[in-house]
């Protein structure tokens, strides 16, 4: 116990009474707590505000979280759609070229099938990553797994048989119809892929439209009861300051030959100026505080809003079916109306604010396809870090390259942050050299690499490093860990992938695969 709450002991003896003090603090407060006044109406009311902002904040966080998951979930299930689909198309490409060698014996059909057989088990796992947890997709996965093995082995065998010259038996065998068949299951289990994704997004999409609105709901209420207590907060402090003015002219009227009941009205004068100025403090510091929180999280709704209407637009551009009319509206017309609404309300309860202290006183850019010379935009960017490069021994080789269809700043903004990342991270031991290339591949992609010889990345970090605030290595240079992840998102945007090579101490590649010409949807994402 500390000696302003131990109890002090007569030494009379034991039947002695206890005594015991209480801090003045306390008293005053309990004091103030117990007595009816306006003060202590002013801060019930105060607190009753300031503990409904705290659910408005933990609530309208948890709702923005949850549509945030249903977005990522929502993006995941249209990656499994487009796994499956990648997977069909390659085993018809298989198909095709498997035709083309039977029907002309061209060795170039013959490298576009194996080709397309060594992808089959890569675009397998990466439908089975997608689907890790999901009955229904794992059992899809096994399906796809079984049959593109057996499709192979039906076009591989026809192909051996024409490469030993047997092409009238290797046709008889595709007569079979046996491939056919195989086809025919392989694109009915995608069409049931389709049917599930579908059901999901449907769920997924209502979940979402019920968290949005619970969101504008609970806001909405809690706008309008801040909005109503600041009224009646200002409703009784106007009332105080009458009551006061009625008091001074009650001390003026009776001010001569009453000198003590002038000192009496003095002080009482002196002692409602002093409450005023509280009452001023309170609502300029307390009061305003939850409010500039409220307008705020009003913010962060808002984009949740736009968030959400930039989901519902890509829903309504790949799949319209699927879009609810009723949705739509809630997230374009009763979303906006709502923050303009709390947004409003906030105003006006600043406006309130000031009359108070007044009266107190007295006183997600469109994508633009063009066409770009690759390797003048790498110079460029080389360009930009000359003195960088001369600074540090080093050089950056910008090699020909293939042209590329695409969002001009976009790529200029991946190429030069590549760039610009390969001499933040130059091993000082030795001479820097940058090397920036690029390549046509089949199948209508380019591929461009940008390769140094600097510190180099452990294994551990090649996936790391794409991510959001992460960071690999020494962290002697100045970042936030946004650039790979700023990279890799416009990349994926663009319809590209982005991977890198590295090995600790002697450098790294990192390389970007693009779709040679850029494909739009009506939102302006790549397809």
């Amino acid at each position: 116990m500390t000696p302003d709450t131990a109890s002090d002991f007569s030494s009379e003896g034991p039947s002695s009474p206890a005594k015991t003090t209480t801090p003045a603090g306390v008293s005053s407060l309990i004091r103030f707590l117990r007595t009816p006044s306006l003060a202590r109406s002013v801060v019930a009311l105060l607190t009753g505000a300031l503990l409904l902002l705290l659910v408005v904040n933990a609530s309208t966080f948890l709702m923005i979280q949850r549509t945030a998951g249903l977005n990522a979930e929502v993006d995941t299930t249209w990656q499994v759609r487009r796994s499956a689909r990648d997977l069909i198309l390659n085993v018809e490409g298989a198909e095709t070229a498997q035709r083309g060698f039977l029907l002309t014996g061209q060795s170039g059909f013959a490298a576009a099938y194996e080709e397309a057989r060594l992808a089959n088990p890569e675009l397998l796992d990466a439908f089975r990553e997608r689907t890790v947890g999901d009955p229904v997709g794992v059992a899809s996965a096994e399906a796809l797994t079984r049959l593109s093995a057996d499709k192979f082995a039906e076009m591989s065998a026809t192909l051996a048989m024409a490469s030993q010259g047997q092409i009238g038996q290797a046709v008889s065998r595709v007569r079979t119809g046996d491939g056919k068949r195989l086809m025919d299951e392989l694109q009915a289990e995608v069409t049931r892929v389709d049917d599930w994704v579908n059901a999901t997004l449907q769920d997924r999409r209502e979940r979402s439209r019920q968290a949005a609105l619970t969101t504008i709901i609970v806001n909405a209420i809690a706008g309008l009861l801040i909005l109503t207590l600041g009224g009646i907060i200002f409703l009784l402090v106007r009332r105080y300051l009458q009551d006061m003015a009625s008091a001074r002219a009650a001390v003026d009227a009776v001010n001569a030959g009453l000198e003590a009941k002038v000192r009496e009205r003095t002080g009482a004068l002196i002692r409602a100026n002093e409450e005023v100025q509280r009452f001023a403090y309170i609502v300029s510091h307390d009061l305003r505080s939850p409010l500039v929180n409220v307008m705020g999280y009003t913010a962060e709704l808002e984009q949740a809003g736009k968030t959400i209407d930039a989901q519902m637009t890509k829903v309504e551009t790949l799949a319209p079916d699927l879009v609810e009319r009723d949705a739509l509206t809630a997230v374009r017309d009763d979303i906006p109306e709502a923050v303009g609404f709390i947004r409003a309300s906030t105003e006006k309860m600043d406006r309130l604010i000031n009359a108070i202290l007044k009266l107190s006183r007295e006183g997600r850019r469109n994508l633009v396809p063009e066409t770009i010379d690759m390797a003048a935009m790498a110079q460029k960017a080389a360009d930009a870090v000359r003195h960088q490069t001369e600074a540090a021994d080093a050089e950056v080789i910008v090699e020909p390259m293939p042209t590329l269809e695409s969002d001009r700043l976009s790529v200029e903004q991946i190429v030069g942050n590549l760039i610009d990342n390969a001499v933040k991270y130059l091993d000082p031991k030795r001479p820097g050299r940058i090397v920036v290339s690029g390549q046509d591949r089949p199948g209508g992609w380019v591929e461009y690499t940008v390769s140094d010889n600097g510190r180099g990345i452990s294994d551990r970090d090649h996936e790391r490093i794409f991510e959001l605030f992460r960071r690999a290595g020494r962290q002697d240079r100045p970042g936030e860990g946004l650039g790979l992840a700023f990279v890799r998102n416009s990349v994926r945007r663009l319809g590209g992938s982005i991977d890198v090579e590295s090995v600790l101490g002697e450098g790294s590649t990192f390389r970007l695969k693009f779709p040679k010409r850029l494909i739009l949807v009506d939102s302006g994402d790549a397809l």
